[in-house]
């Protein structure tokens, strides 16, 4: 069946032979799953099930990961067919939801599903934008969720990002949806050329060999090593770059970077920095350079975008998010992109973008999320970046999507992708990362409390463990089993071919072997025991120290003089964790990880009843005077205790030396056999015990999420109890914890304002400094309420230990304050204040927050509580938030 000529009319390009047959199949009513790299244009596949939709009369829904990327596809698709057949939902707007056409976040058909929404009668096609999302550790399963419990009449067209076992994928959705055809496609429309930034020169990253293959070019190898010695003489020399120049050595700073850019023709680009600090110091840097890339019609042209999309905002809240700043960056061509900045402003930056009036876009790798917005070229200033967790290196995958973005189609011939050399730099590392186009797609499906209670409302236990088995993880786990059955086999012959090789004429070599192993365990035993008995003893005394009392830290990454100013916690009786000031004025908290020894005092010094930890000043005070009480006192060594002498030890040793097989001259050999016997024995019994783990899996984890949630009352006799129903309405993280503090009617009687505060603890996630106490909220009867919430965290972890499950992380009370004040009516500027926190994480935190209220008053029931939510969220949604809200 060919692709209808009033579709391909659409564009002003003739359509790829992937898209056809995507397209094709989608005529002929099957599923499909399209792997293609980013920007060759697989979304038309999904706009052709739209257009289908359409010429049939029956409903498409157009799911994607992110509401930034619903509203684009929502304003793109309207433009095309018109305000009367497209609708949007993203939880907080709704437009139009009747539609033939609707747009929405993954989530949101996620939750319809479950409620049985009556808008899902005649949907025909779902489109899953981004479907390798599944992978996401957070928000993953929604994506398997929604593909298992679509109606089967409904056809899933799947629109993924390169993955190397798209098979798999495609085998599974086939299983799972039915007739599904796989589509891959590994070309670029726009080729994409690899480059380094050396300096202020661009050279090219490969080089085709005498036999053809690509190769590191030679003169970037040579280009690096001059400027890897050139590195070191800054280095030895105590030379420094000009002021103007913050980089490291040999590190092409910033303002150069982009006019080397410019000169060469790759403008407009966007620089990848994983970090939002480094973001905004680009942009002050380039500005600062007085770089311009606009003219003056263009000025004039984004001063007049700017001040058009942000007119709803007071002067005021412009004062606060410096837009003055932002403007004058905007107006030379140079911009901004981070979760950090306000949702308007990085709309308008898109929009802008997009028109081309943008010239250098300096953003963290949220960019790459799905937003259209191709570049010329990409440049990648490093090859690491912060995963929430640690430093990590940019994976194949990550780098793929990044650099995806160059290229424009239409509009350039070729795209370019650079990476910015710097000392760690290897371009052996860098070719690898260009040369590798794929990443697999993994699973992280895993059954909650919220999916169990909806899952068994709609089809009952038996049938709901039956569908959860038929989940893409439960998939990927069995053909692995094929693979481990098979690996079983081989280690149990191995371990035959090795038993034949331990035969000794000196007497029973399994018996020396059997006390060689014990007389190991027997020391390895005696060792840890002793390890435990230290560590008692190191925390007994660390609970014993009081503040003002100075100590030596030996060990760890803060050793060295310190003075304790808080006591450790009562209740923190295995690892107390007191803390102290360092003689490097860092405030920390110590546990016994930082003691091999039990520690005494060496002296003490007065720490005042009012000293603030977070406070440079007062920690620098303290150092000082800890420095100049303790230069004289030592370190005590004297007290180092060892291990006691065991009698089963000796005996074992003992009878290891008298056994006949000691003498044995080729003994060496036939422990080596015995090593391998055991090693093959031991991965045979291994592996057996992972395949044993790995049957069912997915079933098993969701009997106990079953069985937890009929011991508290959620679940009974195969049903879903009244209280369960609330749970079924409350889709966050601490799900659980929601729903018994509703239960329990922790929060009947507060206020709004109050409300918002103790709701927060459940959205919200600070980025603490370890160690330094977290912010108590001012309110005490927000602070009361969120202390019974704390209470019922903690009796929900031991339940789950019972259960061996482990979903509920801790409440965080950082944002109670943010929450209350703004909530209570007042000023952005104050609020900022009261918070370490970016204007856009500022707004998305205030919008999760909305949604929480929303499902609370959804799940409260009739009565005062759902009248105080919804009153919160009025209050919530206002000024800044209020038009993130409507702009989304």
């Amino acid at each position: 069946m060919s692709v209808p000529a009033d579709f391909t009319a659409l564009y002003d390009f003739p359509l790829d032979p992937f898209q056809n047959r995507a397209c094709e199949a989608v005529a002929a009513g099957r599923g499909v799953l399209v792997a293609a790299p980013t920007g060759s244009g697989k979304t038309v596949v999904g706009e052709f099930a739209v257009h289908q939709a359409l010429a049939s009369e029956s409903k498409c829904f157009y799911t994607t990961p992110i509401k930034a990327l619903s509203n684009q596809k929502f304003a793109d698709l309207t433009r095309r067919y018109g305000a009367g057949s497209v609708g949007l939902l993203t939880g907080d707007r709704t437009v139009n939801g009747e539609a033939p056409v609707v747009v929405m976040t993954t989530e949101v058909l996620r939750n319809m599903l479950y409620a049985g929404s009556a808008t899902l009668s005649g949907l025909r096609y779902v489109v899953m934008d981004e479907v390798h999302y599944l992978a996401d550790r957070s928000r993953g399963a929604v994506w398997e969720e929604a593909i298992i419990h679509l109606p089967g009449s409904v056809s899933v067209i799947a629109l993924s990002a390169t993955v190397s076992n798209a098979e798999e994928f495609g085998d599974w959705l086939r299983t799972v949806r039915g007739d599904t055809d796989i589509v891959l496609e590994e070309r670029r429309p726009v080729p994409l050329y690899q480059h380094v930034l050396v300096g202020t020169r661009l050279y090219d990253l490969f080089a085709e060999s005498a036999a053809g293959r690509a190769e590191v070019s030679p003169d970037a190898v040579s280009a690096v090593r001059q400027a890897v010695r050139a590195s070191r003489v800054y280095s030895t020399r105590g030379q420094r770059r000009p002021p103007r120049s913050r980089a490291p050595a040999g590190v092409t700073p910033r303002p150069e970077m982009v006019v080397t850019l410019d000169r060469a023709g790759l403008l407009p680009c966007i620089v990848f920095i994983f970090s939002r600090l480094g973001c905004d110091a680009a942009v002050t840097q380039c500005t600062n350079a007085q770089l311009r890339f606009t003219s003056r019609e263009e000025r004039t042209e984004i001063i007049s975008v700017a001040v058009g999309r942000l007119a709803a905002l007071s002067d005021a809240d412009l004062a606060v998010l410096d837009y003055n700043h932002w403007l004058e960056s905007l107006s030379r061509g140079i911009a901004v992109h981070h979760a950090g900045l306000l949702p308007a402003f990085k709309e308008c930056v898109e929009e802008l973008f997009v028109r081309g009036l943008i010239k250098v876009v300096f953003a963290t790798e949220t960019l790459a999320l799905g937003i259209n917005m191709p570049a010329r070229s990409v440049v990648l200033e490093k090859l690491s970046k912060w995963n929430g967790e640690h430093h990590a290196d940019v994976t194949p995958g990550e780098y793929t999507q990044l650099t995806g973005r160059a290229g424009r189609r239409g509009i350039d011939v070729e795209g370019h992708a650079v990476v910015v050399w710097r000392p760690e730099v290897e371009l052996a590392g860098v070719a690898g990362l260009a040369s590798t186009r794929t990443y697999r797609l993994r699973s992280s499906f895993r059954p909650s409390y919220n999916m169990a209670v909806n899952v068994v409302g709609q089809v009952g236990t038996k049938a709901a463990r039956e569908l959860l088995e038929s989940s893409f993880a439960q998939f990927q786990t069995d053909r692995a089993v094929v693979g481990l059955a098979q690996r079983v086999r081989q280690a149990e012959e191995a371990a035959g071919r090795f038993a034949s090789q331990v035969e000794c004429d000196r007497g029973d070599f399994d018996e020396y072997t059997a006390l060689v192993r014990a007389l190991a365990e027997r020391e390895s035993s005696a060792k840890k025991q002793h390890r435990i008995m230290r560590r008692a003893d190191v925390a007994a005394a660390l609970r014993g120290l009081q503040a003002g009392d100075v100590i030596d830290v030996p060990l760890g990454r803060w050793a060295g003089r310190a003075v304790v100013v808080e006591r450790a916690a009562k209740s923190s009786s295995e690892d107390p964790r007191p803390l102290v000031v360092t003689a490097e004025r860092q405030a920390r908290r110590l546990s016994f990880l930082d003691f091999d020894q039990p520690v005494e005092p060496v002296t003490r010094i007065r720490v005042p009843k009012t000293f603030n930890p977070r406070n440079p000043q007062q920690r620098r005070s303290l150092a000082a005077q800890l420095r100049f009480r303790t230069r004289d006192a030592a370190p005590d060594d004297s007290r180092r205790s060892k291990p006691k002498r065991d009698p089963e030890t000796e005996r074992l040793r003992r009878a290891v030396r008298m056994h006949p097989c000691h003498r044995c001259s080729a003994r060496d050999d036939h422990t080596r056999w015995a090593e391998r016997y055991l090693s093959a024995r031991r991965e045979a019994a291994e592996l057996t015990i992972r395949i044993e783990q790995r049957t069912n899996t997915i079933a098993r984890q969701f009997d106990r999420v079953c069985d937890l949630l009929t011991e508290l009352g959620y679940l009974a006799q195969g049903g879903v109890t009244a209280t369960g129903r609330s749970l079924a309405r409350l889709y966050n993280e601490l799900d659980l914890v929601a729903a018994e503090a509703l239960r329990r009617g922790v929060w009947k009687g507060l206020t709004a304002a109050e409300l918002a505060a103790c709701l927060s603890a459940l959205v919200y996630e600070t980025r603490r400094v370890e160690g330094v106490p977290a912010t108590r909220p001012q309110s005490a009867v927000v602070r009361s309420v969120l202390a019974e919430m704390q209470r019922i965290q903690r009796d929900l972890q031991r339940v789950e230990r019972r259960h061996q499950l482990d979903f509920l992380r801790e409440l965080d009370t950082g944002f109670a304050d943010a929450a209350y004040l703004w909530a209570s009516g007042v000023a952005l500027a104050t609020v900022l204040d009261e918070i370490d926190i970016t204007p856009g994480d500022f707004v998305r935190s205030v919008k999760q927050l909305l949604d929480l209220c929303e499902q609370v008053a959804d799940a409260a029931g009739d009565g005062g509580l759902r009248g105080v939510a919804r009153q919160a969220v009025r209050g919530l949604r206002r000024g800044v938030v209020a038009y993130a809200a409507d702009s989304d």
